[in-house]
């Protein structure tokens, strides 16, 4: 996110409250002393106390103080001002460069429209999961937008309504593949190509599944594959900025029965063929360049889309057209027999809701700009990409690959250190694949200035010849992407639904986004009638810094010294929530709260190995906790042994030591939820 889309300035730290100013609590909790008497009255119970009393069982009541002031500064205040000042503190801490270091993450330009009246309108953010599709119809559009955009993009039959990144996407891709493939083995093939982060993750989730991962170079086909192999990854663009000519392979592997999965980047797809119109069965990415800053790596949306023989294996939410009531069209979560609160450790996948808000806010972008304006910004990008790798060839540089669309990968034996400090100098960050190679990657807020900097820094600036001059000539839609070989040339139109081509004006797009909002129910309008983890008040004082420069601005793989606004955020954050949980160490990776079950169950799984116990793999867990819970416990692979409920929803006790008598030798984990999924803190819990 730029600066010149940034509504909401931080406050000065110098700035303290005025004298008598509310508390944050008690802005930030509804019911003032009227409304908390009222209800204590209906419930019988004098005070809050009292409440709490026969709520919360005294065998785990912590009546001390908390004491959060002392881990984390300014909380001692409770004062809102006092709370914006200490987080703007922080985000002066960072370092907002311009980062070309690419890898999935990218500058990009939120419209102003979007910014206001999506990102910072609680009518978007503060609604909930569209279970009741009466009170969702404005979000289910978008999503619907949303689905449509990454599908006719990726040239798909369908896409879900979005992921929790790319990483995880990739190895959702994975675990599809391997249930979709007639194949027998349990080899995946993943191109060497593709991200780091993503290469990482897929390894990490292929390990409890009992699959391998083998890296292979692309450059040629894969063809004959091996006899093991059910699946195979590629890269397009790869990670180096290289187009490969997948076709080949893709159709070796239908011959194979082997599932063909790609990586991709949805800007790029406006010039370059979609995958599946060459082959592939599955393709994932991120949306995080539509509209969306990179924030340190999150959040952001992830996508996923598939052929249609693939649809009741694809996870993850899906927003399907019907009719309601009347007979007229209305939209609805869709094929939810494929998921964890039906099918639970059978589920296809553990994840449940996943960026939305991010991937409304990409859909958004798509709509706003349309499949012209989204071919204008990828050609501007393609453009700038072109004429600095002539300028770095033309100054003696060799690159890798013939072909391109915004990433180069330099050639620079011995000099890698060098080329990226000098970068950084001239507050530039670029990427150091290894002591003999830099890469770059250029997007929509690149422009003259940044290119000239990137020469200089490769020692090819001025003084060395001409800088580069752009004339525009990318934005011809007549003229063909010169790094784009001609049959990888997009030949398809997209996004032709008229939702892309209506709303280019602000004032309709803003019309446009208030009427989506207005067939919503969301908590700017009246309570939710649904309860669940993720019902929360997100403040307006919570939601001002997401649009900080300090915050928005920082590529997750900058160097540490221009993140350590975020160190202290991160550190002091979790020295709180240790304080709050009583747990020594906390993880702030996890993407999701599923993602934080399969995290946690797998430290689980690598503390039995340790200690020699591999074989302990059985978790008990409650017939009525939440459908992730048994999904999360199978991608771990541990097996689920289900623990009965009594006629209240509680945990059955004797249930549990029946089961885990039986089971104490393969005993790995119990995991409950608590309070439970009905709203009880059980009285048993622990003896459970």
């Amino acid at each position: 996110m730029t600066e010149t889309t940034t509504t909401s300035e931080p406050i000065p730290a110098q700035r303290r409250p005025p004298r008598g100013a509310a508390k944050f609590r008690s802005r930030h909790i509804g019911p003032d002393p009227a409304a908390t008497r009222l209800m204590l009255d209906r419930l019988g119970f004098s005070d809050i106390e009292e409440l709490l009393d026969a709520a919360v069982p005294e065998s785990i009541r912590d009546r001390g103080e908390l004491g959060l002031a002392d881990v984390l500064p300014g909380a001692g205040s409770g004062d809102e001002a006092a709370v914006l000042a200490r987080l703007a503190e922080l985000a002066a801490a960072n370092t907002t460069a311009t980062s070309l270091i690419g890898c999935g993450w990218y500058g990009t330009a939120t419209p102003p429209v979007i910014l206001r009246n999506m990102v910072e309108n609680p009518a978007w953010y503060t609604a909930y999961t569209p279970y009741q599709p009466e009170i969702s119809q404005g979000r289910l559009e978008m999503l619907l937008n949303f689905q449509t955009m990454v599908a006719d993009l990726c040239g798909t039959d369908m896409a879900n309504a979005s992921m929790l990144d790319e990483a995880t996407a990739a190895a959702e891709a994975l675990a599809l593949a391997r249930r979709t493939s007639r194949a027998k083995g349990n080899l995946f093939l993943v191109d060497s190509d593709c991200h780091p982060q993503v290469i990482d993750v897929l390894a990490t989730r292929a390990a409890p599944l009992g699959l391998e991962i083998r890296l292979v170079d692309t450059d040629a086909t894969l063809a004959p594959f091996p006899q093991e192999a059910f699946g195979v990854l590629l890269a397009h663009p790869g990670s180096s900025g290289v187009v490969r000519d997948h076709r080949a392979t893709a159709e070796a592997a239908r011959e194979a029965d082997v599932v063909v999965c790609v990586t991709t980047d949805l800007l790029a797809l406006t010039l370059l063929e979609a995958p599946g119109h060459w082959g592939a069965d599955v393709v994932v990415g991120s949306a995080q360049r539509f509209g969306v800053p990179m924030g340190y790596g999150g959040p952001h949306a992830g996508f996923m889309a598939v052929s249609d023989t693939a649809r009741r294996a694809l996870p993850g939410r899906l927003v399907g057209v019907s009719v309601d009531s009347h007979g007229k069209p209305a939209l609805r979560l869709a094929l939810q027999t494929r998921e964890q609160h039906i099918r639970r450790e059978k589920a296809t996948s553990n994840i449940c809701t996943a960026q939305v808000l991010l991937a409304n806010v990409a859909a958004a972008y798509g709509v706003y700009h349309g499949p012209d304006g989204l071919r204008n910004i990828a050609r501007g990008v393609h453009e700038m990409t072109s004429a600095l790798r002539a300028r770095l060839e033309a100054s003696g540089f060799a690159l890798e690959g013939d072909s391109w669309f915004d990433t180069l990968t330099v050639n620079v034996p011995g000099g890698a250190d060098r080329v990226v400090g000098a970068a950084a100098a001239l507050g530039v960050n670029l990427r150091r694949v290894d002591s003999d190679r830099v890469g770059l990657s250029l997007d929509e807020t690149c422009d003259e200035e940044v290119l000239n900097k990137v020469l200089e820094a490769f020692g090819a600036g001025a003084r060395q010849g001409p800088g580069v001059q752009l004339d525009g000539a990318g934005t011809d839609p007549d003229q063909p992407p010169a790094g784009v070989p001609e049959p990888l040339r997009r030949s398809t139109d997209f996004m032709t639904h008229p939702n892309f081509s209506s709303y280019h004006s602000e004032t309709e797009m803003m019309r446009y986004l208030r009427r989506l909002a207005d067939a919503d129910l969301a908590l700017d309008r009246t309570m939710i009638p649904l309860g669940s983890c993720t019902m929360k008040l997100n403040a307006a004082s919570e939601m001002i810094p997401i649009t900080w420069p300090g915050f928005t601005d920082v590529h997750p793989f900058a160097p540490a010294e221009q993140a350590e606004g975020y160190r202290l955020l991160i550190s002091e954050l979790e020295a709180a929530l240790c304080r709050i949980t009583g747990y020594d160490a906390v993880s702030l990776q996890p993407n999701a709260g599923s993602q934080g079950e399969l995290a946690g169950l797998m430290a689980i799984t690598r503390y039995h190995r340790s200690r020699g116990e591999a074989h302990r793999t059985v978790c008990l867990i409650p017939d009525s906790a939440h459908g992730t819970n048994a999904a999360s416990a199978a991608m771990a692979g541990m097996r689920v042994v289900v623990v009965a409920t009594d006629d209240h929803g509680n945990v059955d006790l004797s249930d549990s030591r029946d089961k885990a008598e039986e089971h104490h030798e393969n005993l790995a984990a119990a995991m409950v939820t608590y309070p439970s999924t009905h709203g009880v803190f059980e009285e048993a819990i622990m003896e459970l």
